[in-house]
């Protein structure tokens, strides 16, 4: 078999998990509920996040806070605060994309 084959949760609860890390990218898979965000942090690598479902809320680089809809992919570069977050009541789901791969 030539492919590798990953699966990605499918539950209702808070997901954050790592589906691939390697040298080439790193996708991530994350489901938030209401009122659930991720810590502040600076973007490691350029990041290209897909809105699969829900209404992203995300406060880049201190701009303030911008919200978008599911079927929107954003393209966030190197070393960006950002601070992401679900506040209303669907279940807000991502897709993330690192890439290149970050090196630390």
């Amino acid at each position: 078999m030539v492919e590798q084959i990953f699966k990605l949760s499918l539950g209702k609860g808070k997901v954050v998990e790592k589906v691939v890390l390697d040298e080439n990218i790193h996708y991530l898979h994350i489901v938030l509920n209401k009122d659930d965000g991720l810590p502040e942090h600076f973007s490691n690598s350029n990041v290209y996040m897909t809105v699969m479902r829900g209404r992203l809320a995300i406060d880049l680089d201190d701009q303030g806070i911008h919200e978008y809809e599911a079927g929107t992919l954003l393209k966030i570069p190197f070393q960006t605060k950002m601070n992401i977050k679900n506040l209303h009541a669907e279940t807000l789901e991502l897709v993330i994309v690192k890439a290149p791969a970050p090196q630390s």
